[in-house]
């Protein structure tokens, strides 16, 4: 069996011991409840049932977490209003991720609970990863680096502009 490392997450996993031990709520919440942050929080769009923020510890350039505003861990929770919504902003993201960063193809996908590689077990939330051909390369398996070549400042803020620009992309 081959095994692949990403020791780079390290430091996002236990970004959530952290939190819990402060008492503090899931970072997705406090996102959601604090609109006047949302640079600083990395949203890049909303709507009444679905949050859209970068993910601050990202595979690849533009990697983006899609969640219900609504805090759940249980997918089946989920009323057609707000699993609707959910995907049409996976697809709304795609859409943008492509005007912006022209991926190849992309990784999109749940993980329910911490056995199965959720970070955030208390909130479902789907991952939608630009991804490229070549993106992943020697420097990761020799030096346990992972190199992304845009900052999450100028990506977030031309994300921003395109996720609320309805001229550019539909919904």
């Amino acid at each position: 069996m081959e095994l692949l490392w990403s020791p780079w997450r390290t430091q996002y996993i236990e970004s959530f011991k952290d939190n819990n031990k402060n008492g503090s709520t899931c970072f997705v919440c406090d996102a959601i409840n604090h609109p006047e942050e949302s640079r600083q929080r990395l949203v890049v769009f909303k709507t009444d049932f679905t949050i859209i923020l970068m993910n601050k510890y990202p595979y690849n350039a533009g990697h983006l977490l899609i969640c219900p505003n609504r805090h759940t861990d249980n997918f089946e929770s989920l009323n057609e209003t707000e699993l609707l919504d959910l995907i049409l902003c996976v697809r709304k993201s795609m859409t943008t991720l492509d005007v912006l960063l022209k991926p190849h193809g992309y990784n999109v996908g749940i993980n329910f609970g911490r056995v199965a590689g959720a970070g955030l077990p208390e909130h479902v939330h789907f991952h939608v990863v630009p991804r490229w051909n070549g993106d992943t390369s020697f420097i990761s398996v020799i030096s346990d680096t992972k190199v992304i070549s845009q900052s999450i400042e100028e990506i977030f803020d031309d994300l921003a502009h395109l996720f609320n620009d309805a001229t550019n992309i539909e919904r």
